[in-house]
């Protein structure tokens, strides 16, 4: 699932949420000076947001086709999983990862984030978190419903917060502390919304890991079915998002 993301990574930088700028102005607030590791750097959607705040950004990216396309926007990025990447000595005042911590073992990534920090330095992964109206998630559940009658998960189901991102924000806060590096991890959480037309939403919609692990013609349903869903609403609704962080700052700082 993880490596499907880099497989048109123009559609992905196109049409992912950016995040607020409230949650990018407290990250870069909270470190003490201006030079960024960002794990995970996909495309370059939340470096690029970090560079506009006055930040030098450093990505790591484990998939060499969206570290390409990051380059071509300007970005220095080194290919490499994270857990096995070298700091080779340099050190950062912030480890940011946008939407991709998930996918990082959590204390062997806390820790290898403790050795890329300088003191004072923080440590910050964050996520947007669809907060769709009680009515739009219906809709698209009931679609799913009738397209995959029989699948234990449907994403729409249940709020997502009090479902997996709950869940994920447990494992990271739990691998910070075992990492004994850290003091405790705090939540930071800012909400933002967002509009989409109907295209834009289906477009979005095919850059999302499940997009691929759907059986032929399945996941052709399911656009179709949503694409009804949203004309039925006037062709096209707001998304509320939750943007959601885990920080922590190095124990030992000064």
């Amino acid at each position: 699932m993880a490596e499907s993301f880099g497989s048109d990574p123009e559609r992905y930088d196109r049409t992912r949420p950016r995040y607020p700028d409230a949650m990018v102005e407290r990250i870069v607030a909270a470190a003490p000076g201006p030079d960024v590791l960002d794990v995970g750097i996909g495309t370059g959607i939340a470096a690029r947001q970090f560079q506009a705040a006055g930040c030098r950004v450093l990505g790591v990216e484990a998939d060499a086709r969206m570290a390409e396309f990051a380059r071509r926007g300007g970005l220095e990025v080194e290919v490499a999983h994270f857990e096995a990447w070298d700091p080779a000595g340099r050190a950062f005042d912030a480890v940011v990862a946008g939407q991709t911590w998930h996918w990082i073992e959590p204390v062997a990534g806390a820790v290898k984030a403790a050795e890329a920090l300088r003191p004072g330095g923080r440590l910050t992964v964050f996520w947007n978190v669809f907060q769709p109206s009680p009515e739009v998630a219906e809709a698209f559940a009931a679609v799913h419903r009738r397209v995959m009658p029989d699948s234990p998960r449907n994403p729409w189901a249940m709020p997502a917060l009090d479902d997996a991102y709950s869940v994920i924000f447990a494992k990271v806060a739990d691998g910070i502390r075992q990492a004994g590096a850290f003091g405790d991890p705090e939540q930071w959480r800012v909400d933002w919304e967002r509009s989409y037309t109907r295209d834009e939403w289906l477009d979005q919609l095919s850059t999302g890991g499940d997009a691929g692990q759907y059986p032929p013609g399945t996941f052709e349903e399911l656009l179709t079915g949503i694409g009804a869903a949203i004309d039925a609403v006037g062709g096209g609704f707001t998304m509320r998002y939750a943007a959601v962080a885990v920080s922590a700052a190095r124990a030992d700082a000064a």
